[in-house]
C-alpha cells in the first residue's frame, strides 16, 4: 500500500514539531479552534495514577483531535498526539499555575530522582497505535537562589514539572535514565515504531 505522506500533528508544542524534523516526516498543525477548551482535556481526576492521566489524556487529545479533522474536512492523513507528565511517587506535576508552584515543585525535584511519562498515539483509519515512554530523571541539589533565576528565566512555566531539559535546567540534571527526546515531550524511538506501523513515510 502506498505509504502516507505527512502526518497531522495535533500538538501546541514546537518541541514535538522540532523533533518529528529532526526525524525527516512531513507534518501538518491541526491545532484546536479558539472555542476550544484544550486545557480541560489536561484536568486530573482524583486518585489518579500519573500512567493511566498521560495515557487517558492522549486518547482525549487524539479524539479531539479527530473531531477537528471531520469538522474542517481535511484531507484524510494519519494523526499524531501526545502528553507528557511528570511524577513523584503517586504525585502528578503538570504545568504550574504561577511562580510559586513551579517554586513548590522545583523543590520538590531537587535532589531525587522523578519520572516522566510521554504516551504517544497514532490514528491512522479506524486503527489507533499507542505507546508509552517512561524516563527517570535526578536533578541535583538545587539552591534557592538557582530556583529564583530559573523561574525568572520564564521556562518553567507552561512546562510539566516546571522545566524543560532542553534548557538551562539541564546544567543539574545528574543523571537520565531513558529517552532524552521522551522527556522533551515525543520519544524518538517509540515514535518511529508507531509511523512505521501507520505507514507513514519515513526518510530513515
Amino acid at each position: 500500500m502506498t505509504p502516507h505522506e505527512f502526518v497531522y500533528l495535533a500538538s501546541q508544542s514546537p518541541r514535538r514539531a522540532q523533533l518529528l524534523d529532526q526525524l525527516g516526516v512531513q507534518h501538518r498543525p491541526l491545532l484546536p479552534d479558539p472555542v476550544e477548551n484544550a486545557e480541560a482535556l489536561e484536568t486530573e481526576r482524583a486518585g489518579e495514577l500519573p500512567l493511566d492521566y498521560v495515557q487517558r489524556v492522549t486518547r482525549l487529545k487524539l479524539e479531539a483531535a479527530r473531531k477537528r479533522l471531520r469538522r474542517r474536512r481535511l484531507p484524510l492523513a494519519p494523526i499524531l498526539c501526545a502528553d507528557t507528565t511528570v511524577a513523584v511517587g503517586r504525585r502528578i506535576l503538570g504545568k504550574p499555575a504561577d511562580e510559586a508552584e513551579a517554586a513548590e515543585m522545583l523543590r520538590l525535584l531537587s535532589g531525587r530522582t522523578h519520572r516522566v511519562m510521554t504516551a504517544v498515539a497514532v490514528q491512522a483509519g479506524p486503527v489507533v497505535h499507542a505507546m508509552t515512554c517512561i524516563s527517570r530523571v535526578r536533578f541535583a541539589e538545587l539552591s534557592d537562589t538557582t530556583i529564583r533565576r530559573y523561574i525568572d528565566s520564564g521556562e518553567p512555566m507552561g512546562k510539566a514539572g516546571a522545566y524543560a531539559i532542553q534548557g538551562r535546567i539541564a546544567a543539574w540534571i545528574a543523571h537520565i535514565d531513558g529517552s532524552h527526546s521522551g522527556i522533551m515531550g515525543l520519544p524518538l524511538f517509540e515514535t518511529t515504531q508507531l509511523l512505521a506501523r501507520a505507514r507513514v513515510r519515513l526518510e530513515l
